[in-house]
């Protein structure tokens, strides 16, 4: 008989479970008091509960350990200046989605040379979530590949759903039995429509096909998410931060029943994907928050140690606190944006 399937599969490689990687790298008691007190309180900022916002900010996507580290504690002691006016929660990217080609991530390629060892990238994955944790600081990511929430996901607080991937109804099954609040991105030409149908799909019960803990196949019955809500990222022709875009989606999110507030993104098109264009997105939101908009709920930066980003096998080696993917913000810089929104915030009342 003529083979038929895994034609074009060179291997399968065996991958540990969910149980077990969670015995190794185990979920602490003072950790899962701060994922699920830092849900509570993103669930309460959207529904304008809390007068507060958030901030989730940190490196376009992780691939250094001490970085990663050094740049959590600096983030926590600018938390404890700030807790009455924001929660920070740490970007803790891990997956990154990818047009064409390019390094996907330290999940997927951890040794940062193609050798796609995804077993010690899943671990070190994990092993990160646990020591930011630890330092304290509640993180952020995106979720792409729908069996890594299984792995991952009793340590992260906010989830977002990218603007390729907000239209997918894998996706939004998956958001519908996330246990934390989920932003779904405007899609790349920046229509917003998207993002609303696939809240309002999340919102609801699903049943697909996924992974339990023994990494055995199952059916998930959802019961649906009702904290999802729309990130503004900008489009293709123009960023949608200032007053006039945000006033537009409050309108459309209105006529949809959508109560959620949302979340602006200060990169990606919304800076025309320059770094430096971060601060002027940042600046605009604050000024609108302080003269009384209730509907934006946080921001989203893309910040690290030092300014701008590299690439991987750059002359000389990596440099240290330096994004691998897109452009970042510096660490000064950082602190003072956050500064300003915290005080547009307490200037709002």
């Amino acid at each position: 008989m003529e083979l038929t399937d895994n034609l074009n599969i060179e291997q399968f490689k065996p991958l540990t479970t969910p149980e077990k990687l969670k015995a190794d790298f185990p979920e602490t008691e003072a950790a899962a008091h701060l994922v699920a007190e830092s849900r509570r309180q993103v669930e309460r900022i959207l529904r304008r509960n809390d007068k507060r916002r958030m901030i989730i900010v940190g490196p376009c996507s992780l691939h250094d350990e001490e970085a990663t580290l050094d740049y959590a504690r600096r983030l926590f002691k600018v938390q404890k200046s700030y807790s009455g006016q924001v929660l920070i929660l740490m970007r803790a990217y891990f997956e990154k989605p990818r047009t064409t080609l390019g390094w996907k991530g330290i999940l997927y390629d951890p040794h940062l040379d193609g050798s796609y060892d995804l077993d010690f990238g899943i671990r070190t994955s994990r092993k990160l979530l646990c020591e930011i944790a630890e330092i304290g600081m509640p993180c952020a990511t995106e979720f792409l590949d729908p069996i890594v929430p299984q792995y991952l996901a009793d340590l992260i607080s906010w989830a977002a759903i990218g603007a390729r991937t907000a239209e997918s109804q894998i996706h939004r099954q998956m958001a519908s039995g996330l246990s934390m609040p989920i932003g779904f991105k405007n899609a790349t030409d920046g229509n917003i429509a998207v993002a609303m149908d696939a809240i309002k799909a999340a919102s609801n019960p699903h049943s697909f096909l996924g992974i339990n803990r023994k990494g055995q196949v199952i059916v998930a019955e959802t019961r649906g998410n009702k904290y999802g809500h729309l990130v503004m990222r900008g489009g293709t022709n123009r960023p949608n931060y200032s007053s006039e875009f945000v006033a537009f989606a409050e309108v459309l999110l209105s006529k949809a029943n959508l109560s959620n507030g949302m979340v602006v993104d200060c990169s990606h098109a919304n800076s025309a994907k320059n770094h430096k264009r971060q601060g002027r997105a940042l600046l605009d939101i604050a000024d609108q928050i302080q003269l009384g908009n209730t509907s934006i709920a946080g921001v989203m930066i893309e910040s690290f140690i030092k300014e701008g980003k590299q690439n991987i096998g750059a002359a000389g080696g990596l440099k240290y606190g330096i994004s691998l993917t897109d452009g970042c913000i510096g660490w000064d810089e950082t602190e003072e944006l956050i500064g300003r929104l915290a005080e547009a915030v307490k200037a709002s009342g």
